[in-house]
């Protein structure tokens, strides 16, 4: 399981470097190979391990290519997917598209998400963790009933 920010530099090749903490583990489960694709939510990358991404691959199979809301979910999905595998000295390299997507430039924030990490530029990532706090401050997300029967 993936938790926690990390702050890491994204090199003039377009390259990050995990951080050492997580190696192991993906060495383990998927030996250093995932794959990264675009958020539809956010203006993020999200980087799964390749086991998790195969699960997700199954699932946007089931869906039908003749719903256009369906085939158009898979289109950016996959159509932005980009194989990465992690070198001896733990860097991934973030193809020119997916950089663009997200904005990143030479700061950038490496988010674990249980399974799966996301990857923001750093200073989008400062603006989404301000106005998330903001909200959840003044109320202004809905609560729930799985978010009422959380226990902090």
């Amino acid at each position: 399981m993936f938790r926690g920010t990390s702050a890491i530099t994204l090199d003039s090749k377009n390259r990050i470097t995990i951080p050492t903490r997580y190696r192991e583990e993906l060495i383990a489960d998927c030996q250093g190979k995932m794959v990264c694709t675009v958020d539809i939510q956010h203006p993020c990358l999200l980087l799964y391990p390749l086991p998790e991404w195969e699960e997700i691959e199954l699932k946007l199979c089931g869906l039908s290519s003749m719903n256009p809301q369906e085939r158009l979910l898979q289109q950016v999905l996959l159509g932005n997917a980009s194989d990465c595998e992690m070198d001896k000295a733990g860097r991934l390299l973030i193809n020119g598209p997916l950089c663009q997507h997200a904005s990143l430039e030479k700061s950038v924030m490496l988010v674990g998400q249980l399974k799966k990490f996301e990857i923001w530029s750093e200073s989008a990532w400062q603006a989404q963790m301000q106005q998330g706090i903001s909200k959840i401050q003044a109320g202004e997300i809905e609560l729930t009933d799985r978010l009422l029967d959380l226990s902090l």
